[in-house]
């Protein structure tokens, strides 16, 4: 197998897109209903873990899916429009508090389960991103590793998540403009932690967190 630098320089760079293979194949197993779970949020500093669950019709699959990180904050705001008109789906946040009570994975599969049982159409087949699935879902389900750049439930689901994470980040970014939120979306940008040092945490920040717990020691100290 040729190694990657003993390509010639002119061959075209192929990057995969999530199909329907994952659902089809559920499909043909028995399920009528498959959903797609992913969740945006798990590694900042501030702010909620926002989940989605999606059912597609896949008559109307929108053109352009993928994971949400690959595509433009334009491409991820008209897909949300798209994805919201045309398929059945359920949106959970788990706040600070819920993260700092069960911690960062549990509070993600705490959501991710809530967001199944949110959907107005029972699933009959779940689609989860990565490595672990959520405990006592009503329904069998799949662990994908990179689901969101493979299947389109998971790539539609990441796109609603992720959208609406950083709307609730412009919020967070107007009640608490010294943070800078609306910028960083509460991950660890040395802006943040510059303002984090400096004002100490505020009401959005993940007080179970390693950067915060210091700041707040650093403000009592200093108070």
């Amino acid at each position: 197998m040729a190694m990657l630098e003993d390509m010639p320089s002119d061959s075209p760079i192929i990057i995969s897109k999530p199909t329907l293979k994952f659902e089809r194949a559920a499909i043909k197993r028995g399920a009528k209903f498959v959903c797609g779970v992913d969740e945006v949020g798990r590694g900042p500093l501030a702010g909620p873990v926002v989940v989605s669950a999606v059912i597609l019709n896949h008559r109307k699959v929108p053109e352009g899916l993928n994971d949400s990180k690959v595509l433009t904050a334009a491409q991820r705001e008209a897909l949300y429009e798209k994805i919201m008109a045309s398929a059945i789906v359920s949106i959970v946040v788990a706040p600070p508090t819920i993260i700092a009570q069960l911690n960062i994975l549990q509070a993600s599969l705490w959501a991710m389960r809530k967001a199944v049982l949110g959907l107005q159409v029972k699933a009959d087949h779940i689609l989860v991103d990565g490595n672990k699935l959520p405990k006592d879902l009503p329904c069998p389900g799949e662990a994908i590793v990179g689901g969101d750049g493979r299947s389109v439930s998971i790539a539609a689901a990441s796109i609603v998540a992720k959208v609406t994470r950083d709307r609730m980040c412009l919020i967070m970014d107007f009640e608490e403009p010294q943070f800078g939120f609306s910028s960083h979306k509460g991950y660890a940008a040395p802006q943040h932690l510059e303002a984090l040092t400096a004002h100490g945490p505020g009401r959005h920040h993940r007080m179970d967190f390693a950067p915060c717990i210091q700041a707040q020691r650093m403000k009592t100290i200093a108070a």
